[in-house]
């Protein structure tokens, strides 16, 4: 599942690994938690900054609904989020922007 609320962004990042993955989207971090219940995905690529609700509130909700979800901060701001990310339970942080051979990469290191 990608969460982002840039509808471009969540286009890019889908179409990168759509060969490879089913892909969900959400366009904020409420919107993942609810598909999260839903669908349980393999892995969650989660944006930090984002309005309702930011990516680092959510990765912790998520982590609290199923602690061994795995969830992969998708940022541009990797170097004065990442940490606080990572603190909330998500694996990894990718910093935007991203190859595609990279982001792949990553994702099948986790599951």
């Amino acid at each position: 599942m990608i969460a982002d609320d840039d509808t471009a962004v969540r286009e890019i990042i889908g179409t990168m690994i759509s060969d490879h993955f089913t892909v969900f989207y959400a366009s904020d971090g409420k919107e993942a938690i609810e598909m999260y219940r839903m669908l349980k995905p393999d892995i969650v690529l989660m944006d930090i900054l984002m309005p309702e609700m930011d990516g680092i509130q959510a990765t912790k909700e998520i982590k609290r609904i199923d602690p061994e979800a795995k969830i992969l901060a998708v940022t541009a701001y990797a170097s004065s989020k990442g940490g606080e990310v990572l603190s909330a339970g998500a694996l990894d942080v990718i910093e935007k922007p991203i190859s595609k051979s990279k982001l792949i990469e990553k994702i099948k290191k986790y599951l």
